[in-house]
C-alpha cells in the first residue's frame, strides 16, 4: 500500500495556517519498500483518516473561501479539497488494482460484478445508502 496517501491525509490537521508541504514529511521514504505487518498499516491508516475527518468536521462554510498554500501554490480551501479527493481517490484505485492482483479468482467486487450488470440495473438496491451501508458491513463482518 502507498503511505503517500497516509502521509498527505496525516497533514491535515494545521493546513489553514501552513503549507501543506510539512517539514516532518519525508517524502522520499514513503516509496521505499518496506514490509509491515497488517496491524501497522491498520493502525496508519486510521491514524491518517482519523486526522482528515477530524479536521474536515471542524471546517466551517466560510473557511472554503479562504486562501491556502500547497508545496508554495496558493489555492483556496476548496479547491484544496478537490485536488486532495482526486488525489486520494487515485491512491484508493491503486491499492483496489493491487488487492484484486493478489487476490486473484478470489476477488469479491467492490460494486457490480461482470456479467450481472442488467439483474443489477432492473433493482438497483446498492444505489440506497442504506442497502450500500449494510452491504459494507457484511462484507467486514464476513473478513473478520
Amino acid at each position: 500500500m502507498s503511505v503517500s496517501i497516509i502521509e498527505s491525509i496525516r497533514a491535515f490537521p494545521d493546513f489553514l495556517v501552513s503549507d501543506g508541504e510539512k517539514p516532518w514529511r519525508e517524502r522520499e521514504d514513503e516509496f521505499r519498500s518496506r514490509t509491515v505487518t497488517r496491524a501497522e498499516l491498520l493502525a496508519k491508516w486510521e491514524e491518517g483518516w482519523t486526522a482528515l475527518l477530524g479536521t474536515l468536521a471542524h471546517l466551517t462554510d466560510e473557511q472554503l473561501s479562504l486562501p491556502i498554500t500547497i508545496r508554495r501554490q496558493p489555492m483556496l480551501v476548496h479547491e484544496a479539497l478537490h485536488r486532495s479527493l482526486a488525489h486520494v481517490a487515485y491512491h484508493v484505485g491503486q491499492i483496489v488494482y493491487i488487492a484484486k492482483s493478489f487476490q486473484g479468482r478470489n476477488w469479491r467486487y467492490l460494486s457490480i460484478p461482470p456479467g450481472e450488470s442488467d439483474a443489477y440495473n432492473r433493482s438497483p438496491v446498492f444505489e440506497r445508502a442504506a442497502a450500500h451501508s449494510a452491504k459494507l458491513i457484511e462484507n467486514r463482518q464476513r473478513e473478520q
